[in-house]
């Protein structure tokens, strides 16, 4: 069910704002747990950052992703479509990708080292053993020590942390015997491995949290790991393939869209929320989730005198992640690229300095380019490229940045495809372009997340686990989260984590019994149904 602009007469027992994976995932598990659900969303389309980005050209349609690329972890919203009666392989046509990623490994007065990741664990180990013979078996070590570390953490990501005492439970403890609080992410790999380069090929992956590996705590060794042990996958049509998908299945539950509608704020009865106002208009529920960014959302939508420990000055001196500047080119001609394809600075350590505490913008960025239209000819036109250019950079923080994006957008698009032409041997590529957008940290601030800070809330220990907004916001009523602002945090799996424990608590407030599965206490889930076979490419 759709319509442009919700009905003000309208009741139900929930109101989502915003349509991105988060709400979307929540909107399965409720309406197929019995609960009458609105989604109000502020765009035309559903995906909110996970939306598609469609350029016209005399060629024809280059088609994108917005935001998220990576695929991973698919039995995650597998459970949640379970719950809804559905599979994802009956939905999205999903292929597993090998190489996984080509990492271009920067190194100062040295061509990069080109390594392609495989989930073929014996085949990496001669890939880094080639490179420093101690460091591949010493890969395979550190995989089965995170597998264990996965299997004692997995606990802990799939529930609602509080405070402290919910961190006292057996399971939460057994998981804490394999954290080192104290560590860094590199600090950490330093005692498996020699070679620096493959320290940094094993812990780039906190950029999925917009973090420094040299800052990110060392829990999230996990994140490599997961890529290791579950692979990458591609949907075709691109992540927000799956966003439709969702959507499809909860229209078929009764969820009803209201696209073009954004939020002004949420309605209170003293500490009661009662619903939402849209374009002035009142529309009541019985509880409201937020999907939006939270830390922008709790300034728009809940007054300050309500919101307890998250007073504006609070929000606003937060530690928040990096932001992006993106580039979207439709290019004549097809790139011999792999799906994605990563390109880590020469002078790394001080490529992150400038992006997370001087604010400034690096002379040779680090760089991540997914090249879909090789695997997927659904992304751009016949004998042409679809290509996806992220560059991390400060956010807008005025303690952080110290970029005038008015005057760096040009600069950054320059060095930007220079760097494209000589470190990823993209040939005559000014010539090439067809069509071509930017998104830059102002555009992101302006689309009301915090900062511009595209992964949300850094995860530094001072902001993890139950420092983070709650499932369940304190001091109010009725109010819900999910998201990569609160726990576990960003990347789409976890989001789909968060709407899974917000989905459970907010079932049991409504009394309705959950139509999720009790959550698994082993990582694999339903990883055993997804036999598709590999892709080489």
């Amino acid at each position: 069910m759709i319509s442009s602009q919700p009905h003000s007469n309208h009741v139900s027992d929930v109101a989502i704002v915003g349509a991105g994976p988060g709400g979307l995932a929540a909107a399965l598990v409720l309406a197929a747990s019995g609960a009458s659900v609105d989604i109000y969303e502020s765009q035309p389309v559903v995906g909110g950052r996970s939306r598609r980005l469609t350029l016209d050209s005399d060629q024809g349609h280059y088609h994108f992703d917005v935001g998220p690329t990576f695929f991973m972890m698919p039995y995650v919203l597998d459970e949640i479509l379970a719950a809804a009666g559905s599979k994802l392989s009956e939905r999205v046509e999903l292929r597993r990708l090998d190489p996984m990623y080509r990492l271009l490994l920067g190194r100062p007065g040295q061509e990069p080292i080109t390594l392609d990741t495989t989930q073929d664990l014996r085949l990496m180990e001669q890939r880094l053993s080639a490179i420093e013979p101690h460091d591949g078996p010493a890969f395979l070590t550190f995989i089965s020590d995170n597998r264990r570390k996965l299997e004692a953490m997995t606990p802990l990501l799939r529930s609602p942390i509080r405070s402290v005492l919910d961190l006292c439970t057996v399971d939460n403890m057994r998981a804490g015997t394999h954290l080192r609080p104290w560590q860094s992410l590199y600090d950490h790999l330093r005692g498996y491995f020699k070679h620096p380069q493959i320290r940094l090929a094993l812990s780039f992956q906190s950029k999925y949290l917009g973090m420094s590996p040299f800052e990110c705590p060392e829990l999230f060794s996990i994140l490599p790991f997961i890529e290791y042990e579950y692979g990458i996958w591609h949907p075709r049509g691109g992540c927000n393939a799956i966003m439709n998908a969702m959507r499809e299945i909860a229209q078929e539950l009764g969820v009803k869209f209201h696209f073009n509608s954004p939020v002004d704020k949420i309605e209170f009865e003293g500490r009661q929320a009662v619903g939402v106002r849209v374009n002035g208009a009142l529309h009541r529920h019985k509880h409201v989730v937020i999907n939006a960014d939270a830390a922008a959302a709790m300034k728009r939508m809940i007054p300050e005198s309500l919101r307890g420990a998250w007073s504006d000055q609070k929000i606003d001196g937060k530690k928040y992640s990096c932001s992006t500047f993106m580039m979207y080119l439709g290019l004549d001609g097809e790139v011999e690229l792999p799906h994605h394809t990563i390109y880590a600075s020469r002078q790394y350590e001080q490529n992150l300095r400038d992006i997370s505490s001087n604010g400034l913008l690096s002379e040779d960025p680090s760089m991540y380019v997914c090249n879909p239209s090789r695997l997927d000819a659904s992304m751009a036109p016949s004998g042409h490229s679809a290509l996806y250019i992220l560059v991390p950079t400060p956010n807008t923080q005025p303690n952080v940045n110290h970029v005038d994006w008015n005057a760096s957008n040009s600069t950054l698009r320059e060095r930007t495809l220079d760097q494209l032409e000589t470190i990823f041997g993209v040939g005559d590529i000014r010539g090439r372009i067809r069509a071509e957008k930017h998104i830059t940290p102002n555009d992101w601030a302006g689309e009301g997340i915090q900062y511009g800070a595209t992964f949300n809330l850094a995860h530094t220990l001072g902001q993890m686990l139950h420092k983070r907004p709650q499932h369940k916001m304190r001091g109010v009523e009725s109010v819900w989260f999910v998201g990569g602002g609160t726990h576990p945090g960003s990347g789409l799996p976890v989001i789909f984590l968060s709407s899974q424990i917000t989905a459970r608590l907010l079932c049991a407030e409504l009394g309705l019994s959950c139509a999720l599965d009790t959550p698994p206490t082993r990582p694999s889930g339903m990883l055993q149904e997804w036999t598709l076979p590999t892709v080489n490419i």
